[in-house]
């Protein structure tokens, strides 16, 4: 069997991991590999300077109506029946990053045309045989979405339209959508002779728009979300008020989709190192947070107050020794990771109440991540607020790794998670996680067994269900600290292998 991936990102390559579909694009690869399968994942080129390109071939493709000539590169030697694909043209590596922000009002503007012509490319490179036709296509996310359009729309590419398509949902809410016309960025722009049916592409709540993700859920044969916890909550409508967010729109065809026996729910595997870590100490992480730090700043030339703050409280961490628990959170700082944590609670906000619970144990939280810029405000000033806060406004590798070794207690109190690989982190390291039990998470950490978790009705009731859990969790480890080496025993033996994903692909998404 041969199957061809087809994704925006993949931390196989340097530079083009955003999210955590990128790790799932390294690693489920390797995994098939393992089992016989021989996989290709192709990706835009972004611009790998240090990589080195092997030819494979050129595709000229009709794309808002002028002619596009793409390079298709193999950039590693194939690995364990694994080839890793790039597909070049300037617009895919002109802003020299994954993903663009447009101005408000264009939502996906420029991402959208720019995987446009990606997706279209990868149709014309099958159809010439540039790409190797696969077994079975699997794509990921809206990225991807227009190559189901086009191989079931297009008459070009009828040959290939009986080609089984999976399609892996990795964040529903974000669909990609755009308006069919009179915009640049838009499905008529791209493809203006594509005959299609705007009944199974259009946004249900905006008809006028395209919508990627909701035309790949109709026409490819399987659909697969990232946990089963998660792959019956999209069935059901969001509920913004009651804290509850479910299908964003798309929960309609998602339902069709399980009439029909196209939805599946596999959990996401995580890597297991055979070699074990050096024992590291506080000492290590302050050191390298503070390198981090430096790093950060030195790429702007004025000193953001985040940054400064930071360093003054990493050197107050320094000065005074601490017995109390640390409590870290790793994560993108987005409306979906802390919505809760910036509710309202008697007139202050969540996360002070979080660092005040934290403060009566003595204890001290770290958080590392970065995102939407008025979240990061928000926490920069919770740190300015809270003596026994550290916010570390960016991602940095190293500083993440010490903090899953170091911590006593991983937050994770997203709103919804289809899968989650933070928490699966922290659990391979020995350290419990306290999560909100949605999607995911609830698949994975089971309550008083390998960590902590909490739920409940409605916002207020979830905020308050966390500050109450956070309580109990920190007077357990104070109170029965041989229930609790027990717990950590067991997050440190949970085991989520890519093995078991491996074979649920084989037989339930690609046969």
């Amino acid at each position: 069997m041969h199957v061809l991936m087809v994704a925006a990102e993949n931390d196989a390559l340097p530079g083009a991991k955003v999210g955590g579909v990128a790790d799932v694009v390294r690693d489920a690869p390797r995994a098939l590999a393992k089992q016989g399968i021989t996989v290709d994942v192709v990706i835009p080129d972004y611009g790998f300077e240090p990589l080195e390109r092997i030819y494979i071939g050129e595709v000229t493709v009709a794309f808002n109506a002028q002619p596009h000539v793409l390079t298709v590169f193999e950039v590693q030697q194939a690995q364990n029946n694994v080839s890793q694909i790039v597909i070049s043209h300037p617009l895919f590596s002109e802003s020299g990053s994954v993903y663009c922000n447009d101005a408000p009002g264009r939502p996906f503007a420029t991402d959208a045309t720019k995987f446009a012509l990606f997706n279209a490319a990868v149709c014309e490179a099958l159809l010439q045989g540039v790409l190797k036709r696969p077994t079975a296509l699997h794509l990921h996310d809206w990225h991807s979405a227009c190559v189901a359009v086009l191989l079931k729309f297009e008459p070009r590419y009828s040959s290939l339209n009986t080609l089984p398509i999976a399609y892996t949902v990795h964040n529903i809410a974000l669909q990609g959508i755009r308006p069919f016309k009179h915009d640049d960025s838009s499905l008529e722009a791209w493809f203006p002779s594509l005959s299609y049916n705007g009944q199974q592409l259009c946004d249900p709540r905006y008809p006028h728009c395209f919508n990627p993700m909701r035309s790949a859920i109709n026409l490819c044969d399987k659909i697969h979300v990232v946990s089963p916890t998660y792959s019956q909550e999209v069935l059901e409508p969001s509920n913004y008020e009651h804290g509850f967010f479910g299908g964003e729109g798309l929960e309609q065809d998602l339902q069709n989709a399980a009439r029909q026996g196209k939805l599946v729910g596999i959990l996401n595997g995580c890597e297991y190192p055979s070699n074990t870590l050096e024992e590291a100490t506080i000492a290590d992480f302050y050191s390298q947070a503070e390198n981090t730090l430096f790093g950060w700043m030195a790429n702007s030339e004025q000193l953001q107050s985040g940054y400064y703050i930071a360093h003054q409280r990493l050197q107050q961490f320094k000065a005074v020794a601490n017995d109390g628990p640390l409590v870290t959170s790793v994560g993108r700082l987005t409306e979906q990771k802390v919505l809760l944590l910036c509710q309202q609670v008697n007139g202050t906000l969540a996360i002070d109440k979080v660092c005040q619970v934290i403060n009566e144990y003595n204890g001290r939280l770290i958080v590392l991540g970065s995102g939407d810029k008025e979240l990061e405000s928000i926490f920069t000033k919770a740190m300015a607020r809270n003596s026994n806060l550290l916010f570390l406004k960016g991602y940095g590798q190293g500083v993440g790794d010490l903090m899953y070794q170091l911590g006593d207690l991983f937050l994770m109190p997203s709103s919804f998670e289809p899968c989650g690989i933070s928490q699966m982190l922290a659990m391979r390291a020995g350290q419990p996680c306290l999560v909100h039990s949605v999607g995911g998470l609830k698949d994975t950490v089971k309550h008083h067994e390998n960590g902590f978790s909490f739920n409940a009705a409605s916002l207020n009731e979830q905020v308050h269900a966390l500050l109450t859990c956070l309580r109990e969790t920190l007077i357990l480890q104070k109170e029965n600290p041989k229930k609790w080496r027990k717990i950590k025993t067991n997050a440190k033996k949970a085991r989520f292998s890519w093995t078991q994903v491996a074979t649920d692909y084989i037989s339930n998404l690609y046969s």
